[in-house]
């Protein structure tokens, strides 16, 4: 059974070291759209963080901006400290490792653009096989080090061709 209710992505949080240099890069860099900030959220008398965000009691909610990207993403960017914060970055190959995919419509501007602006850009562009056949895609790193990649497909996929009018919304 389905979640009931459930209509799309909402949002997508993420925490960063230092959130001027991560708004610099989300408005200057990738074009997101600053909406506006929140914060500081502290408990310094009761377990609230840990219950209700699942992180260390006396951890502090610096500040957290709220960006735009494209037409329907959300970003929720926080700034926390903590006394038991970690800062190794996970990689995708981790427990809890993720990314987060960019749509683009011309894979090589915008992988130009990305180091035009001296964003570090792994290796690729790699084109998809099997049922994602169609699909291009590169990684990079946001300037925090998380990953972040580009995914084109204008043509559309080979699953997405396939099964053409099936399971629409």
């Amino acid at each position: 059974m389905a979640l009931p209710g459930l209509r799309r992505l909402d949002h997508v949080g993420f925490t960063v070291p230092d959130l001027d240099e991560a708004h610099a890069f989300l408005v200057d860099v990738l074009g997101c759209e600053y909406l506006y900030s929140l914060g500081p959220f502290q408990h310094d008398d009761s377990d609230w963080m840990a219950d209700h965000l699942h992180v260390h009691p006396r951890a502090v909610m610096v500040e957290n901006r709220w960006f735009r990207l494209g037409d329907q993403t959300l970003l929720e960017v926080f700034h926390y400290t903590s006394p038991d914060q970690a800062d190794a970055i996970p990689r995708n190959s981790d427990i809890g490792g993720h990314h987060l995919a960019l749509y683009v419509d011309d894979l090589e501007a915008a992988v130009d653009h990305l180091r035009a602006a001296g964003v570090r850009v792994l290796a690729g562009p790699t084109a998809s096989r099997g049922p994602a056949e169609g699909n291009r895609w590169i990684y990079f790193l946001a300037p925090w080090g998380m990953q972040m990649e580009l995914v084109s497909a204008p043509g559309g996929k080979a699953w997405d061709r396939e099964h053409a009018g099936e399971n629409a919304p």
